[in-house]
C-alpha cells in the first residue's frame, strides 16, 4: 500500500474528525456519509470512499483517533501512580475528567462501539470486552498483591466500565465531572479494598 501524501493524510484526518463530531451529535444509525461529508466541507462523498472501504471501516478509523487521544490523556497519571488502588483511582478520575476536555470523542466512542460489527463478533464488542478485561487483570493482579479485597474481578469490571460510560452518555451538561469523578473513584476504593468482604457477610 502507497504511503499517504501530505495531503491525502490532512484530508483523512478531516474526515475522521468530522465523522466524530457528526457520530457525537447524530449517533451512529444517523451518522451518515452525507452527513459527514457536509460537516467535513467536502463536495461530495465519493472523497469518503476514496479513503475508507465504507461506513464501518471509517468509523473504525475514528475509534482509533479516539483511543489515541484517550490515550495520551490518561496514560501519564495513571503511570505516575505508585500501587493497583492509586493507579485504578487515577484511571477512573482521568477518564471523567477526559469527558470535560473531550466530550464529543467520547461520546461517539461510546456510540461506535455499541454498535459497529465485523466478520470476527464486532468491534463493538471486542473494544467493549476489552476494556472491561484490562480492569478485571488489574483487580486480579491487586488482589494477588494484598491491594484488593475478595470479590468477582469480572462483576466489579463489568460494573465499573457501565458506571464510566453511563456518565458519557449523560454527557458533562449539569454535572460538576470532577467532583464526579472523585466519588466514583472514592466508590470503587471502598468497593475493592481490603476486608470489605467481611463487612458484607
Amino acid at each position: 500500500m502507497n504511503a499517504l501524501t501530505v495531503t491525502e493524510a490532512a484530508r483523512r484526518t478531516q474526515i475522521v474528525a468530522a465523522a466524530i463530531a457528526t457520530v457525537a451529535e447524530l449517533g451512529y444509525a444517523r451518522a451518515s456519509f452525507a452527513k459527514i461529508a457536509d460537516r467535513a466541507g467536502l463536495s461530495s462523498t465519493s472523497r469518503i470512499s476514496y479513503h475508507f472501504a465504507g461506513k464501518d471501516d471509517l468509523l473504525r478509523a475514528c475509534v482509533e483517533e479516539i483511543t489515541r487521544i484517550a490515550t495520551e490523556y490518561m496514560r501519564p497519571r495513571i503511570d505516575a501512580a505508585e500501587g493497583y488502588a492509586a493507579k485504578l483511582r487515577a484511571s477512573i478520575e482521568s477518564n471523567l475528567e477526559l469527558l470535560v476536555e473531550r466530550p464529543a470523542e467520547l461520546r461517539a466512542l461510546v456510540e461506535i462501539l455499541r454498535n459497529v460489527r465485523d466478520a470476527e463478533g464486532g468491534l463493538g464488542d471486542a473494544g467493549l470486552t476489552a476494556r472491561t478485561r484490562r480492569y478485571a487483570d488489574h483487580f486480579r493482579d491487586g488482589q494477588r498483591a494484598g491491594e484488593f479485597g475478595a470479590f468477582d474481578p469480572e462483576v466489579i469490571a463489568l460494573a465499573l466500565t457501565g458506571a464510566i460510560d453511563a456518565f458519557v452518555g449523560a454527557g458533562p451538561e449539569g454535572v460538576d465531572m470532577r467532583r464526579a469523578a472523585t466519588e466514583l473513584a472514592d466508590a470503587f476504593e471502598r468497593i475493592t479494598r481490603p476486608g470489605t468482604e467481611g463487612a458484607r457477610s
